[in-house]
């Protein structure tokens, strides 16, 4: 349990950092969907910080399995329509938010932004109504 309690701590801690080391070293705000955006597009000239960034992401986990004695999670038992369904939610809303959690509640949070304290609470508000409805609507 403590061995948990530690690795979430420096998880959070090494989020902070990189959010910290992106806006001073690049002058940019780390969003992730801001970031993923950015790849797609065309005009954009400073594409490999960018893809780094995402990659650093995607290697994480894969590092922390790699290095610890832990088995890979089971994935959960959902349906791919309610999978589908969620992303698109999840797009939808970043789009509508201008941001999605990472930039809003990491980075907008720590530099006091209203718009970005509005939009964390109305995540996490729509994110525990999904919970609530898929849980006892759909028998989950």
């Amino acid at each position: 349990m403590t061995w948990d309690i530690n690795l979430a701590i420096a998880g959070g801690l090494l989020i902070g950092a990189s959010a910290v080391f992106l806006l001073w070293f690049n002058g940019r705000i780390a969003g992730v969907c801001g970031i993923a955006n950015g790849i797609m597009d065309k005009e954009a000239k400073d594409k490999g910080w960018r893809i780094f960034f995402l990659f650093g992401l995607l290697m994480g986990p894969v590092i922390y399995l790699a290095l610890s004695s832990k088995p890979m999670p089971a994935l959960p038992d959902t349906s791919l329509w309610l999978v589908g369904a969620s992303g698109f939610m999840v797009g939808a809303g970043t789009r509508l938010a201008n941001g999605c959690t990472s930039g809003h509640g990491v980075c907008g949070l720590s530099r006091f932004s209203i718009r970005s304290l509005v939009s964390v609470v109305i995540f996490m508000l729509t994110g525990g109504i999904s919970v609530f409805i898929v849980r006892h609507g759909f028998g989950g």
